[in-house]
């Protein structure tokens, strides 16, 4: 049966051994001093505590080219999401398969949600399109709200909303390219008048900026 030391663990994550062990023993895992922790154990109980060891019914509106991309991510599964119903409000799309499933009109959306018991909605539409789709997630019973609209969305108490803006994270990364940039620049840059002042000494001392004639 595979384990897993504190101390491994807490390498691998950056922390203190000791604090980590206090953390695990909120999920009731313990471990088994001079073994480790039960690697299948631990990972069940951090699974449940995350709400993972269930199914989680999602439906994904607006399958542009984002949603179609959502829709064949493989990760959702692994993790408890089952993509439930694919929506778009386009009569094209209706009926046309992405991802092995069809998508459905958004005129079905409220019956769509009813039906699989849905709690959670992705909203990959155009930003105009995104508050009323909001709306009617809202009012259909969704209460999590995962948000790839560039706009921010206006939902009532008890609704969780998360907003995911590609272009804030690439701003973020500019950022501390940016940084980078400037803390190899001061580096150089302070090199350069220490070699600048050796150059200007004299066998008697500093030498003056510009020598008198």
């Amino acid at each position: 049966m595979p384990t897993v030391s504190s101390e491994e663990l807490a390498a691998a994550a950056g922390v203190n051994s000791a604090k980590l062990r206090k953390d695990f023993s909120y999920l009731g895992s313990y471990g088994t001093r001079g073994v480790g922790y039960d690697v299948e154990y631990l990972v069940y109980q951090i699974s449940r505590e995350l709400g993972l060891t269930q199914d989680w019914p999602v439906v994904i509106v607006g399958i542009g080219n984002l949603g179609a991309a959502l829709a064949n991510y493989g990760g959702f599964a692994s993790r408890g999401f089952r993509v439930a119903a694919l929506i778009d409000a386009d009569p094209a799309m209706a009926g046309k398969p992405v991802a092995g499933m069809p998508v459905q009109h958004t005129d079905d959306l409220e019956k769509i949600i009813t039906d699989n018991g849905v709690s959670i909605g992705v909203i990959a539409t155009p930003a105009g399109a995104a508050q009323q789709v909001c709306d009617r997630l809202v009012a259909a019973g969704v209460t999590s709200i995962l948000n790839f609209a560039p706009t921010v969305l206006t939902v009532p108490d008890g609704v969780d909303v998360r907003k995911v803006d590609l272009s804030i994270e690439l701003q973020i990364l500019a950022f501390h390219e940016q940084r980078k940039a400037g803390e190899e620049g001061a580096g150089d840059g302070a090199a350069a008048p220490a070699a600048s002042q050796e150059h200007r000494k004299g066998p008697d001392g500093d030498v003056p900026a510009v020598m008198p004639a």
